[in-house]
């Protein structure tokens, strides 16, 4: 049962990761984080087409970043802020463990000048 929590756990975060990869899904969460937005109003400051917006849009939705709702034939989209925790929880585990890296060698640095000292 664990692992395949795990394994559900990482699959969600190579999913994020991937959504994240790519500067246009950037730029438009930059613009969601700002407020809902009309698919159409995201698709302008990015210069591209619609349909390779729309690409961009289920990306960012399939890894659970977004959420879309459609209002007869116009579509919003809002940023999902809950969805950056798993991120932000990996992230500072990584953090935590180079700390504790750097940290140790640091000790063995200083111990090794002043062994060489001595």
């Amino acid at each position: 049962m664990i692992v395949s929590h795990m394994a559900k756990h990482e699959s969600d975060l190579s999913l994020t990761f991937h959504a994240l990869a790519d500067p246009t899904r950037r730029l438009i969460l930059n613009r969601l984080a700002e407020g809902p937005a009309q698919v159409t109003n995201l698709a302008g400051p990015t210069g591209l087409r619609l349909p390779t917006v729309m690409r961009h849009l289920s990306v960012l939705e399939e890894a659970g970043l977004i959420s879309t709702s459609k209002d007869g034939r116009i579509r919003t989209c809002a940023i999902v802020p809950e969805a950056f925790s798993p991120v932000r929880t990996w992230l500072d585990e990584q953090r935590a463990i180079w700390e504790a890296r750097l940290d140790r060698l640091d000790a063995f640095v200083m111990n090794a000048m002043k062994e060489r000292g001595k």
